[in-house]
C-alpha cells in the first residue's frame, strides 16, 4: 500500500458563534489525566464514495477544535511547574494524502506496520490531534486520526469525534462538553481507604528497572484479528453464567473477556504457579456519586485487575474467570474512585516518588493482559455529511498482550478483537479460541 503525501500543514481553530477567546490561558491537568498513558492512539476510518471534499472536512475540523480547545493546544506547565494545557490555539495537524489504488484492492485492512502509513507518525509529536485523509482512485476516504490520550480518554474523544461531524455538516455541536477539570476536589480530611501503591501508581526505581528487562524483540509479536458472531457471543454468555444461580448474567464483555484471558494463557503455555491479570478500564462517570455528565471532556479513568494462578484460571470452568472479572470491575466503585482522588492529592505520591503504572513503553505484558474495549464508544456515528463510516479499527499496536475490543463493522452485534501474541503461540490461539470446552477436557 503505497501512500503519497500531498500536502501537510497546522490549522487552527475556528469561532464560528463567538469571538476569538485569549490565547494566554491553561486548564491544569486532573489527577485522572495525570495517571494515564502519555501517548498518542490512532484510529483508522474508511467510508465508501462519495465523501464531501477535504475543505469541508478541514472546516468541520477547525469548528469542532473552537468548541474542544484543548485540543488545539500544547502540554506544558504553568508558573509553578504544575502540567496544564495551554490553550495557546497553536492547531492541530492536517495532513492531505493519495493513493494509486482502489481501497478493495487493499482490503480487508489486517494489523501490520503498512497501516501506519494511513495516519501521521506518533513519535515525537507536540500536537495534540492530528488528522490525516487518504484518498484511493476508486473515491473512497480513509481518515486516520491520532490523539494524545493525557487531554482526553476514549469516551470524551468519540464525542469530539461525532462533534467533528456534526460541525461537517453545518449542525452546532451538541451537547456541549464540559471543560471544568478541578471538579476532583479531596475530601477534607482525606479518607484513603484502598491500596493504590502498586495499582494506580509504582516506585519510580521499580518501573525503570522493569522497563530494562530484557525480553523478546518486538518483531516476535504479531497482531492477530479474530471475529466472535453473535452466536458465539450468546453461547458463550450463557456458558459464564451458567453457575450464577438466580444473580443477573454476566455480561457479555465480561464473558469474552474471561475467554480469551484463558484462551491466551493456555496459548502462551505459562507455569501453573505464576500469577496472571487483567487491567480493565473502569469509567468513572457512571461509577461517580453523584454522577458525573457524560459530557465531561478529560480523562476519568481507573482500573480493575482481576488476578489468579494459571493453574486456577485453566482448571476451574469458565464461570470462575467470569466471576472474578466482575467482582473485580464492582470493586472500583464510588468509594474506590473517592480514596484514589484523596490519595492522589497526598504528598506521599511525591515522598515516595511514585508514578503511574500506565506505560505504553512496556511491549510485552505477559504473563499480563491488558484490554481497551471500544464497545461502547459512538465511532461508528462519525458522519461528515455523506454517511457513517463502514469500517473503522485502531492501528497498528503490537504490544504483546494488550487486547483491542471493537462493535465489527458487519453492525449486528458481533464484536472483533485485535490479539498480539508472540508468533509462535499464535498457533495454538488460533487452534482453540473458538472451544468453549477444550481448556476444561
Amino acid at each position: 500500500m503505497k501512500i503519497r503525501i500531498e500536502s501537510s500543514r497546522i490549522i487552527k481553530p475556528f469561532y464560528e458563534h463567538t469571538p476569538p477567546p485569549s490565547t494566554t490561558s491553561h486548564i491544569p491537568l486532573s489527577v485522572f489525566d495525570k495517571i494515564t498513558y502519555e501517548a498518542q492512539i490512532a484510529i483508522i476510518y474508511a467510508y465508501h464514495p462519495p465523501t464531501p471534499p477535504n475543505i469541508a472536512i478541514e472546516l468541520g475540523l477547525r469548528k469542532a477544535v473552537g468548541v474542544y480547545r484543548e485540543w488545539g493546544g500544547r502540554l506544558g506547565e504553568d508558573e509553578h511547574g504544575n502540567r496544564v494545557i495551554l490553550l495557546n490555539d497553536e492547531g492541530v495537524k492536517f495532513v492531505e494524502a493519495s493513493s494509486s489504488s482502489t481501497l478493495n484492492q487493499v482490503m480487508p485492512f489486517k494489523p501490520s506496520p503498512s497501516l501506519l502509513s494511513l495516519h501521521p507518525s506518533l513519535k515525537d509529536v507536540k500536537e495534540l490531534v492530528q488528522v490525516q485523509l487518504t484518498r484511493f482512485t476508486c473515491g473512497s476516504l480513509v481518515v486516520g486520526f491520532t490523539a494524545h490520550h493525557t487531554v482526553a480518554d476514549g469516551h470524551s474523544t468519540s464525542n469530539f469525534l461525532v462533534a467533528w461531524g456534526q460541525a461537517c455538516r453545518g449542525l452546532r455541536v451538541n451537547p456541549l462538553p464540559l471543560h471544568d477539570r478541578t471538579v476532583f476536589t479531596p475530601r477534607n480530611p482525606p479518607l484513603i481507604e484502598y491500596q493504590h501503591k502498586g495499582v494506580e501508581f509504582m516506585s519510580k526505581s521499580k518501573k525503570e528497572h522493569s522497563l530494562n528487562e530484557v525480553h523478546h524483540i518486538s518483531e516476535d509479536v504479531v497482531v492477530h484479528k479474530v471475529h466472535f458472531t453473535v452466536e458465539f457471543l450468546a453461547n458463550l454468555k450463557a456458558k459464564a453464567s451458567s453457575m450464577n444461580g438466580n444473580n443477573k448474567p454476566y455480561s457479555t464483555f465480561e464473558s469474552l473477556l474471561a475467554h480469551l484471558w484463558r484462551v491466551i494463557t493456555k496459548a502462551r503455555g505459562l507455569s501453573g504457579f505464576e500469577s496472571t491479570q487483567i487491567r480493565i478500564s473502569v469509567n468513572g462517570r457512571t461509577r461517580l456519586n453523584p454522577k458525573v455528565p457524560n459530557e465531561y471532556f478529560g480523562n476519568l479513568v481507573l482500573w480493575a485487575f482481576p488476578t489468579t494462578k494459571v493453574k486456577d484460571l485453566l482448571r476451574e470452568p469458565l464461570p470462575h474467570a467470569t466471576k472474578l472479572i466482575h467482582d473485580a470491575i464492582a470493586k472500583v466503585n464510588n468509594d474506590y474512585f473517592r480514596s484514589f482522588v484523596d490519595f492522589a492529592n497526598t504528598k506521599a505520591k511525591e515522598e515516595d516518588q511514585l508514578v503511574p503504572t500506565a506505560d505504553m513503553n512496556k511491549h510485552i505484558l505477559c504473563p499480563n493482559i491488558e484490554v481497551d474495549s471500544w464497545l461502547r464508544f459512538p465511532f461508528y456515528d462519525l458522519d461528515f455529511g455523506t454517511g457513517c463510516p463502514y469500517m473503522f479499527m485502531p492501528s497498528y499496536f503490537p504490544t504483546e498482550g494488550m487486547m483491542f475490543l471493537i462493535p465489527s463493522f458487519v453492525g449486528d452485534g458481533s464484536i472483533d478483537v485485535f490479539v498480539p501474541l508472540f508468533e509462535d503461540k499464535l498457533p495454538l490461539f488460533k487452534k482453540i479460541c473458538y472451544s468453549l470446552d477444550l481448556l476444561e477436557d
